[in-house]
């Protein structure tokens, strides 16, 4: 049991945990082969010496399509290794193990039952050149040329993990070692060959990597394995378990297989890449490296993230209806199989945008009218994405008639002053905006005031004249009374009518005033025509009772002794009023 434990353990420890490139860095092993032998007498210790020559691989790039841009490898239906190996036991030195050094070739041919699974068949020899005895007390340890060779013959399943570039694997092999006896050189004897002929079971697992430089050739960087071994003890002739270390580097050719094929490359388009809420939105993919083969049927599928997309061709159809605003990624799909290289994968973006608003202005011709009259509103108005446009209108007053780009507001029955008209536009997205405009109703003119009689005027009256009596040249005589009788029957008649009286004097009489005066160092001599109008409105007041009040007295520049009269209705003008007036 303990023997079987050990056994797995190792195994799986070499097949799982041992990386290639711990071994890439050795330069060189000597090609000595190591041999333990064992008598009754002794436990030698047998130590050798070894060289692995390193082997540099030179990767080159694999060709590819331009539009693929990688291919996927066929597998070959069968591969063979040539190559060198080394064995050393682990651990080293490692008493009672004969294989502790071996150098020498290993050879195996794989048959690959499909891309992942093959079977292995392999053989490996080995060369002993060198024997290393140890010893007690006198026997010092020796180093002696010696020959011997050692066979592989095994085999057992193989998993790979192929790409474009390497190809990993594991494998675990069964099968035999045969040993053949050690002689030393230069000697005869029975002592002359300590170790004997033998076969063993033997076992390997682990595994390596490929370099693909050619669709038929491969460097294998390094094949690393286990080995168990089951060779007797010499001594008891007890069989035990023998642990050991193969590595291996060399060529690997393949035969039969595909050719390498070009993975299917896949881009995808769309059109538009932005859009609005209803447009359809086209995305097409273009596929390359496509099997022509009818056989291999091609399907395409399509998914998105907004909106609905349809078709299961080259060409689909998003349908963003019911798209928000936002950004959104199409996502396309081809394959001609299940197999790697025979699918891929696309993606493209779109936006869909959200409708703009329409924009509106509104004016009135006329923009002022009479009460009662209509003035013609008109909307200029605009929707960016062409959308379809309802109108509406309404006024604070007067009244709306037509729901078009342009309509009629009438005045009748409007107050005189300013009216709001409100133009209103919607989408049919439910975008909704409003300008307004103002039409002044004028308020009418006032009536025109009523007639007026026309302004009553000054009547010059009858003249009194003094003319006759001499002696008294300011005395009001009969002839002069008959005149104002007739005055005062008008002022009686008009009572709120007034006199004017109007003195005057001839040259003569004005050169005598002047005269006296000079001669009485006075100018405040009453003259002839001064004396006169007070007479005429002392007879007025004193004989015919007229108010004093009524009676305006002036004196003018005639050259006549006169007193001239003028009614003035109320509401005339004084025609005499800027003759000199006398108080």
């Amino acid at each position: 049991m303990k023997f079987k434990t050990r056994m797995i353990a190792t195994t799986a420890a070499f097949a799982l945990l041992v990386p290639p490139f711990l071994f890439a860095a050795e330069d060189s092993m000597n090609s000595s082969s190591k041999v333990t032998a064992v008598d009754s007498a002794v436990m030698p210790d047998a130590v050798g010496y070894d060289e692995v020559p390193a082997m540099l691989a030179a990767a080159q790039p694999t060709v590819s399509s331009p539009s693929s841009g990688h291919t996927y490898r066929s597998y070959p239906r069968a591969e063979l290794f040539l190559g060198y190996s080394f064995l050393r036991s682990v651990p080293m030195p490692s008493i009672g193990n004969r294989l502790v050094r071996l150098n020498g070739g290993s050879t195996s041919i794989a048959f690959n039952l499909n891309r992942y699974f093959g079977l292995v068949g392999d053989f490996g020899g080995f060369d002993d050149s060198k024997l290393q005895i140890t010893g007690t007390g006198a026997n010092a340890p020796r180093v002696a040329d010696a020959s011997g060779t050692a066979y592989t013959f095994m085999a057992g399943p193989r998993l790979s993990f192929r790409h474009d570039r390497i190809t990993p694997f594991v494998q675990v092999l069964f099968g035999g070692i045969h040993a053949s006896q050690v002689t030393l050189s230069n000697c005869s004897g029975v002592l002359c060959t300590p170790l004997p002929s033998e076969n063993s079971f033997a076992m390997t697992a682990g595994g390596g990597v490929d370099l693909n430089i050619h669709r038929h050739i491969a460097i294998r960087i390094v094949q690393a394995e286990y080995l168990m071994t089951n060779f007797a003890n010499l001594s008891t002739g007890d069989r035990d378990m023998q642990n050991d270390l193969r590595l291996s580097s060399g060529l690997v050719f393949g035969f039969g297989g595909n050719s390498p094929a070009l993975a299917i490359d896949y881009a995808c388009s769309i059109s538009p890449a932005v859009a609005f809420p209803g447009d359809p939105i086209t995305v097409t993919g273009t596929a390359m490296n496509l099997n022509p083969s009818p056989k291999k049927v091609v399907s395409y599928t399509w998914s998105t993230d907004g909106g609905t997309i349809s078709g299961t061709s080259s060409t689909a159809t998003v349908d963003t209806t019911t798209a928000a605003a936002g950004s959104y990624t199409v996502k396309g799909h081809v394959s001609q199989g299940i197999k790697p290289g025979q699918m891929a994968d696309c993606s493209a973006s779109f936006n869909v945008r959200a409708f703009d608003p329409p924009t509106i202005s509104c004016s009135a011709s006329p923009s002022s009218v009479n009460p009662g009259d209509s003035s013609t509103i008109s909307s200029n108005a605009a929707s960016p994405q062409n959308r379809p446009l309802t109108y509406r209108y309404n006024a604070t007053a007067g009244s709306i008639s037509g729901s078009n780009s342009s309509t009629m507001l009438s005045t009748v029955g409007a107050a005189p002053g300013l009216i709001t008209v409100t133009c209103g536009l919607t989408d049919d997205k439910g975008h909704s905006v409003t300008a307004t405009t103002n039409v002044n109703v004028i308020a009418p003119p006032p009536p025109p005031p009523p007639a007026l009689p026309p302004a009553p005027l000054a009547t010059s009256m009858c003249s009194v004249s003094f003319e006759r009596d001499v002696t008294r040249p300011t005395r009001v005589d009969n002839e002069a009374k008959a005149c104002l009788d007739d005055i005062a029957l008008n002022l009686q008649r008009s009572a709120d009518a007034k006199l004017a009286l109007v003195g005057n004097q001839d040259a003569k009489e004005k050169a005598t005033a002047d005269r006296e005066a000079k001669l009485k160092h006075s100018t405040k001599i009453p003259s002839d025509a001064a004396q006169r109008v007070v007479n005429t409105k002392q007879y007025l007041v004193n004989e015919k009772g007229i108010d004093p009040s009524r009676i305006l007295l002036y004196t003018g520049s005639d050259d006549a002794k006169t007193v001239t009269t003028t009614l003035i209705p109320v509401g005339a003008t004084n025609p005499v009023a800027g003759d000199a007036p006398v108080e």
